[in-house]
């Protein structure tokens, strides 16, 4: 509950005021925060082949963290009907991905499959990779990732079901710490006749690895 200030003159609660979200810094507060990491990892941001260093960065960051300026909704907002009576399941599988970690930020890489039962028509495929961006660019965990995208394709397309399953490889765990290469952490969620069902749980992964469905 709000906390509530109490006006001396009048008997109802006024809301307190809701703190303000933080300031965006500029590009210049980037850039500068940039040449003290350098500083502080021990090179000297001056020199010749780093005095550009902290520009390219905030422009890369830009592009690796575009997810926070996209609404995932907004590919999914045209759904096609005309499916000749499609309702069948509908699998992207192997879709690349490239994200951070929120506790070290550095990458995380891996594939993400997703499902749906359609109930009122399809997406085109692109939108479904859309979404997929729109989450990995952003700072994350990869169960969050996961969660994140079912919860996008639930809510926006209201299918029968969805199912995803992210695959990932981390470098906090492969660079840093532990230093233990090619380990792959898998996640998955599932909603509607995905949750319900474990028959079709199965047919999910068994189209995922690349297999063929049994007759259902």
């Amino acid at each position: 509950m709000d906390a509530v200030v109490q006006h001396p003159f009048a008997r109802v609660p006024i809301p307190a005021p809701k703190p303000s979200s933080p300031r965006k810094p500029s590009r210049e507060e980037a850039e500068a925060a940039v040449r003290t990491l350098i500083a502080w990892a021990g090179d000297d941001p001056t020199r010749e082949g780093l005095v550009d260093t902290p520009k390219r960065v905030v422009k890369a960051y830009e592009e690796l963290y575009a997810g926070y300026r996209v609404d995932a909704a907004d590919s999914l907002e045209r759904v096609f009907e005309e499916v000749q009576g499609y309702d069948d399941m509908v699998v992207l599988r192997d879709i690349p991905y490239f994200s951070h970690c929120e506790h070290h930020m550095v990458p995380f890489v891996g594939k993400a499959h997703v499902a749906y039962y359609p109930s009122n028509g399809v997406v085109g495929l692109s939108k479904i990779a859309r979404v997929v961006d729109a989450f990995a660019k952003r700072l994350q965990t990869q169960e969050a990732l996961t969660a994140q995208i079912t919860e996008a394709i639930d809510e926006n397309l209201k299918p029968r079901g969805v199912a995803v399953m992210v695959e990932g490889e981390h470098m906090c765990m492969s660079m840093r710490g532990i230093q233990k290469q090619g380990v792959s952490t898998v996640t998955s969620q599932f909603t509607g006749v995905f949750r319900d069902d474990p028959a079709e749980q199965v047919r999910f992964i068994t189209l995922v690895r690349g297999g063929l469905a049994s007759p259902r």
